[in-house]
């Protein structure tokens, strides 16, 4: 098999789960310490060797130019495909990019996921075995929606849809890699998961690999809590606390920052405002004397008063 070069990364998604932030933006680009989200899967992709990032678009899809504004990122070219009028789902989306996909080997990669799992083992494991598709699974994290012979490799079943009595003992990480003919199975120009396709391949024998990996951390950034969380879990592990800040950002000297608490570039937070683990977006403003906590400030909006979770976008 030749060596994986490109990436397809989720970027259209409608990101409904967290409206509130995502009024404005796609979900791969709410700001995670001050970053977008998609570029740490980006990074992630980058450390095996991809050397070409497509991403497909739909919700707000020219926010992204913002954020990415040339055709690379890093060395590796990067390109936007974007998807009208409607979101075409997993398996439409690969099947919108085919020609970007050059009739070789790639991985597919949530954009609204944050990990650093080590993805090594699963591409090693998808040349041994001779897949045509291999799943990266968890055994604990999330929702067990897979079931996987660990011996064999072959993933059985998929949320109970080929056997109501199958063990589902896995969580998809949503992270796979996949050989070019599953583009074949595909039906062209339909909205399409994957999920309905891969339950076809399990009851056809077709070779779907499952990869279970539980060394690193994984995280489904699909909720409001969840976003937050990811902040803690990351004060917690040791994020140099210079990075949280943002050079640009205007901080009251009598401002009280505490715990998980990123402010971007351009914020303003005013004078004895108190901020316990709160996110403030860009070219945000705190109100002088503000008291907030676990308070998410998007762009360009202003906080103010005594609140506790809640978004002010």
């Amino acid at each position: 098999m030749p060596p994986i070069r490109t990436a397809f990364v989720l970027g259209a998604g409608l990101g409904t789960r967290l409206r509130a932030v995502t009024m404005r933006r796609p979900k791969p680009l709410i700001p995670v310490v001050n970053r977008p989200l998609i570029s740490y899967a980006f990074d992630h992709l980058l450390e095996v060797g991809i050397q070409r990032l497509v991403v497909n678009t739909h919700w707000q899809a020219e926010r992204y130019a913002e954020f990415f504004p040339s055709a690379d990122y890093r060395g590796a070219k990067l390109i936007f495909r974007h998807e009208s009028p409607e979101v075409l789902e997993t398996a439409g989306g690969i099947w919108n990019v085919r020609d970007l996909l050059r009739d070789e080997p790639f991985i597919v990669y949530n954009g609204d996921i944050f990990t650093d799992l080590p993805l090594a083992p699963a591409l090693r494991a998808h040349r041994e075995r001779g897949n045509e598709v291999t799943l990266i699974l968890r055994s604990a994290d999330g929702p067990l929606q897979i079931a996987c012979d660990t011996t064999s490799g072959r993933v059985t079943d998929l949320s109970h849809q080929v056997d109501p009595a199958s063990d589902l003992r896995f969580l998809f990480t949503g992270i796979y890699i996949v050989c070019p003919e599953f583009i074949r199975r595909i039906p062209p120009a339909t909205k399409i998961s994957v999920i309905p396709i891969f339950c076809e391949m399990i009851r056809a024998g077709a070779k779907l690999g499952g990869v279970v990996i539980d060394d690193g951390s994984w995280r489904d950034l699909g909720s409001r809590e969840q976003y937050l969380a990811v902040h803690s879990a990351l004060a917690q592990n040791g994020m140099r606390p210079d990075e949280w800040i943002h050079p640009t950002a205007h901080v009251a000297s009598d401002a009280r920052i505490s715990g998980a608490t990123a402010i971007a570039p351009g914020a303003r937070v005013g004078a004895g405002a108190v901020l316990r683990d709160c996110l403030v977006w860009e070219n945000a403003e705190v109100a002088p004397g503000a008291d907030l906590t676990r308070c998410i400030v998007t762009r360009a909006a202003r906080a103010e008063g005594t609140q506790t979770d809640f978004d002010f976008a």
